[in-house]
C-alpha cells in the first residue's frame, strides 16, 4: 500500500531484492535483504526511494508485509499506469536489485501479539497490506487471538494473498477471513458482492462487550464509511485504528 512519505530522524539503507512475488496482475512483494535492520512492528511503513541516472528523486511509502519474525523485509506494491515509483517496482525490478528504503515509521497502527483482545481487521484493497503483517504476526508469534478479517476486493483475481490467506483461515486457531467482490464475481461465489456497509459489519464484527480492538486501511471513501458505521454501532472510537490512501503517484 502507498501512502505519503513520513519524514523522520532514519538514515536510507539499501535493501537487496531477494525474492519477488506475483500476488495479483497488478500488485507485486518484493522480499528485501536489508543487512542494516533493526526490525519493526506489525503495521509500520517504510519510505523508498529511486533515483534516475539523471539525479530525479522520487519517494514513496509503502506498508511493511511480513511479520516482524521474518529475518526479511517485504513490501506489497499496487503498480498505477501512470505512477513514478509503482511501475518500476511491479515489472521492471529484478532480483538482486537494490533498493533504497528507510524505516520503519509509525507507532499508532501497529498490532503486538500478547494483546488478547479480539481483533477486527477491515481492509479494502491494497489496505490489507498492513493489516497481513498483523495476520503473519499473529501466526508467527502463535497467537489464539479471536481474529476476523473483512476484505474487500473488485474481484477475485484482485485478492491480494489470496491463498496464503485461505491457509491460514483454515488453520483452525480462530483467525476467520470474510471476503466481499464488489464488481465481479465468479460463479458460485459464497462471499459477499458488495460494498462493505453497516448490515455486513454488524454480521462479522465481534460483540461490543468484548472491547476488540479494530485496524481498517483502505481508500479514504471506505475507512470514513466504515468508522462512521462502527462508531454508531457503539463501538469506542479509541479503540477504532484507521489508515487511508489515495492517489499519490505511485
Amino acid at each position: 500500500m502507498a501512502r505519503a512519505a513520513v519524514l523522520g530522524r532514519l538514515n536510507w539503507q539499501l535493501g537487496s531484492v531477494a525474492e519477488l512475488v506475483q500476488e495479483t496482475p497488478r500488485v507485486a512483494s518484493l522480499v528485501l535483504d536489508v543487512p542494516e535492520w533493526q526490525g519493526h512492528l506489525a503495521g509500520q511503513h517504510v519510505d523508498v526511494r529511486l533515483t534516475a541516472d539523471d539525479g530525479y528523486q522520487a519517494e514513496r511509502s509503502y506498508s511493511i508485509a511480513s511479520a516482524p519474525e521474518d529475518q526479511r523485509l517485504a513490501i506489497t506494491v499496487e503498480r498505477l499506469d501512470d505512477g513514478e515509483v509503482s511501475p518500476y517496482l511491479v515489472g521492471e525490478v529484478r532480483k538482486s536489485d537494490k533498493i533504497e528504503l528507510r524505516g520503519p515509521i509509525g507507532g499508532y497502527f501497529v498490532w503486538k501479539g500478547g494483546d488478547d483482545r479480539p481483533l477486527l481487521l477491515v481492509a479494502g484493497g491494497s489496505g490489507v497490506v498492513p493489516l497481513m503483517a498483523m495476520i503473519r504476526h499473529r501466526s508467527a508469534s502463535k497467537s489464539t487471538t479471536p481474529t476476523t478479517l473483512l476484505y474487500s476486493s473488485r474481484s477475485e483475481d484482485d485478492i491480494i494473498y489470496k491463498a496464503e490467506l485461505d491457509a491460514l483461515s483454515a488453520a483452525g486457531d480462530g483467525l476467520t477471513v470474510a471476503h466481499c467482490l464488489t464488481r465481479m464475481q465468479p460463479p458460485g461465489w459464497r462471499g459477499y458482492s458488495r460494498r462493505i456497509d453497516r448490515a455486513m459489519l454488524e454480521e462479522v464484527a465481534w460483540p461490543k462487550q468484548q472491547n476488540p480492538i479494530i485496524f481498517v486501511c483502505g481508500p479514504t471513501p471506505m475507512v470514513e464509511g466504515v468508522a462512521g458505521h462502527l462508531v454508531d454501532m457503539g463501538f469506542d472510537p479509541a479503540s477504532i485504528k484507521t489508515e487511508r490512501f489515495g492517489p499519490t503517484g505511485g
